[in-house]
């Protein structure tokens, strides 16, 4: 794909996962991360017709403290990672849609507590593999959803 046919999005941006009833949150663009990375609490793994699957709760925004009804996820791989902290830790990796500006589509998100970080959700490499460019000096490129 040539890079003409790439979203340029900013270091942060707006996004909605429609599946999971989030219609607006900050994300942070990481590169440096391989894996997107989402901020949920009560996760509870469990299986239903021989289907791994998870239950967590959401809270999209870091100032707001409304805690979203639990949601649920198939669960299609664990993995270990290595958080920002240098600290690794086994986590539960859903898919989901992200949108995007006018893109959406689906990515594959590990779910974990980034109850102290500043956003809620990276989006990493694999997730923008062919679709978008960073430029590092600009936010919000792709509006305010």
């Amino acid at each position: 794909m040539a890079n003409s046919d790439r979203t340029v999005i900013g270091w942060r941006e707006w996004a909605a996962l429609p599946a999971l009833g989030v219609a607006r949150i900050k994300v942070k663009i990481d590169t440096g991360a391989r894996t997107s990375a989402l901020h949920a609490t009560s996760i509870e793994p469990y299986e239903t017709d021989g289907e791994q699957r998870v239950r967590f709760r959401l809270q999209p925004g870091r100032k707001d403290t409304t805690i979203m009804p639990v949601r649920d996820a198939r669960v299609v791989d664990t993995r270990d990672v290595t958080n920002s902290g240098g600290q690794v830790e086994q986590r539960y990796v859903i898919e989901t849609d992200i949108v995007l500006g006018e893109q959406r589509w689906p990515i594959e998100m590990t779910l974990t507590s980034r109850d102290t970080m500043k956003f809620k959700m990276l989006l990493g490499r694999t997730a923008m593999r062919g679709r978008l460019i960073v430029d590092p000096q600009r936010s919000f490129l792709t509006g305010r959803r």
